[in-house]
């Protein structure tokens, strides 16, 4: 029986050194899980769709070199990922800016570069105006629009509630034409932006969302009586299955609902841009952490790690929505198997509520055992906590060669004690 790859990751890594008492704590990414992801995206749309990674997902240079090599654009919210993203290597054009409080030097920036610019506000937008007065600008420039459909089924990830800090409400009183207005008089808005969501949001809503913008971009190109709006940017949101290591749902049924309920999207009239972040990294990467004690209390059984807050902080803060899988394997990488009994596993900061996993499970862990934490290759090791003043773990990337033996590359070191409290200050 051939062993699994998180066992020949973790195993390689263990006779690497990668893993060990004195670093009991490592991420790994799949480059090669990767690149069958980005295959999917493109295969699943046609040539018109360009695809843009969320750098929030995963904002790690080498994660954002791997998307870029494989011709994805990178969406950014922040001067950091911004910069971030130029320093990578991709062409401003190839960008697209969200931040939603955009202040006067970036907004200048952005446009003297040529980056992609989604307006989220009309504030926002009275800035922009005066500043193409003065700024010759290539940037692809439109409103970011919130359609109103509701929430999800996690309301911290939903975008396109009633009162949503994001974009304009187009339902509010006066808003719908105050944007055609601003379209019409303005013949550099060119694009329009939505997010509906991403975890916890259906496709029928994200597509109910989508629907609406195109309904707008109809509406504001009729007035005009030609089309000034090129492009739809419809954003990211396919949610990720963290139940098993099935992908769904996939880019291909995203794109089906797409078709069916926004057709225009697919004729070729509009370039229309996505944000795809979590759906293309999560399921290709896994943390590992050592298991330092075992205890029980109160007839509980408890296993202590070193993945905690510090590494999967929605886990440990919202972890009826943000549940991910647990496996067990031995000091040496191999799976542990028999024995299953309940468990709770816990990470090391000092605080109750800094549990990885409760009441599960699993193979009886022991000291020395490690934990992996599935599905965690976006927004989990990416952006580290400093909670307690713990270092960010080392990450690196795996591949398996054609002899079975697992080659790694050193993505980001492990941070020393001083480069940690470097970061605090």
């Amino acid at each position: 029986m051939g062993f699994s790859f998180h066992e020949r990751v973790i195993g390689a890594a263990v006779e690497a050194g990668y893993l060990s008492e004195d670093r009991p704590l490592a991420a790994f990414v799949d480059p090669a899980g990767l690149s069958r992801t980005i295959r999917a995206l493109n295969n699943a749309f046609p040539a018109h769709f360009e695809h843009m990674f969320a750098a929030k997902a995963n904002t790690m240079s080498r994660a954002l070199m791997l998307v870029k090599d494989a011709g994805l654009g990178c969406e950014v919210a922040s001067p950091g990922e911004l910069e971030q993203a130029l320093r990578t290597g991709f062409a401003p054009e190839k960008v697209v800016f969200d931040e939603p409080a955009k202040t006067l030097p970036v907004l200048r920036k952005v446009l003297q570069l040529g980056v992609g610019l989604n307006i989220d506000n009309f504030q926002e937008f009275a800035r922009v105006e005066s500043l193409l007065k003065e700024t010759r600008s290539t940037s692809c420039i439109g409103f970011r629009i919130n359609p109103q459909v509701g929430a999800g089924t996690i309301d911290a990830m939903s975008t396109a509630t009633p009162s949503s800090k994001f974009g304009v409400a187009l339902e509010d009183e006066g808003n719908r034409q105050a944007l055609v207005d601003c379209y019409t008089n303005n013949r550099w808005l060119t694009s329009l932006h939505i997010h509906v969501g991403s975890q916890g949001c259906s496709l029928d809503l994200l597509a109910a969302g989508i629907r609406k913008v195109t309904d707008l971009a109809e509406d504001i190109n009729a007035s005009i009586g030609k089309q000034q709006v090129e492009v739809i940017d419809i954003g990211g949101g396919l949610p990720v299955n963290f139940e098993s290591d099935e992908i769904t749902p996939t880019f291909a049924e995203y794109a089906d609902t797409l078709r069916e309920q926004a057709p225009e999207l697919f004729s070729g009239k509009y370039l229309v841009k996505t944000e795809f972040g979590r759906s293309i990294y999560a399921k290709n990467g896994f943390i590992a952490a050592r298991i330092e004690y075992t205890k029980s209390s109160g007839g509980r059984r408890i296993a202590i790690s070193h993945a905690g807050a510090q590494v999967a902080t929605r886990t440990v803060f919202m972890p009826d929505h943000w549940k991910i899988r647990l496996s067990v394997y031995d000091s040496s990488g191999r799976a542990r198997a028999g024995n299953e009994v309940s468990q709770d596993v816990s990470g090391p900061l000092c605080f109750a509520g800094d549990m990885i996993g409760t009441d599960r499970v699993l193979p009886l862990i022991e000291p020395g055992d490690y934990v992996v934490l599935h599905d965690t290759g976006a927004y989990y090791f990416s952006n580290p906590f400093y909670y307690n003043a713990l270092p960010a773990p080392a990450v690196y990337g795996a591949e398996i060669l054609d002899d079975e033996s697992v080659n790694f590359s050193l993505w980001r070191r492990h941070q020393n004690v001083d480069d940690m409290l470097a970061v605090l200050g």
